[in-house]
């Protein structure tokens, strides 16, 4: 994948495996996001991520004090069950509006 985020609205979407190796992109993208964003809350929907390193866990905290320090909160929306127990496990609860969107089941086939 050549881009690990998406622009919709006023929220940035990440997606596939945010390591190490990508984290010069998320930082690029979520600090040009944040920059053209300057009011409200900061949403990035996270429904698409597969996994989070720490190098990773550690630029998103660092982007949360960035906009907390403006008055605004960095929002996660729709994380992985897996997600929510690694920031809960890095202790940075606090610096996160974790959200959760209902998703809809598959449609079932009907009858033929």
């Amino acid at each position: 994948m050549d881009h690990p985020h998406t622009i919709t609205d006023d929220c940035l979407a990440l997606d596939g495996h945010l390591d190490g190796r990508r984290s010069a992109e998320v930082r690029e993208a979520l600090y040009a996001h944040i920059d053209g964003h300057p009011e409200g809350d900061v949403v990035l929907d996270l429904s698409g991520v597969d996994s989070v390193d720490v190098t990773t866990m550690r630029l998103l905290a660092a982007a949360a004090l960035k906009v907390e320090r403006e008055g605004r909160r960095l929002v996660l929306r729709d994380c992985s069950a897996p997600l929510r127990r690694a920031v809960a496990f890095t202790g940075w609860r606090r610096l996160f509006v974790i959200e959760r969107t209902t998703t809809r089941l598959p449609e079932q086939p009907g009858p033929a």
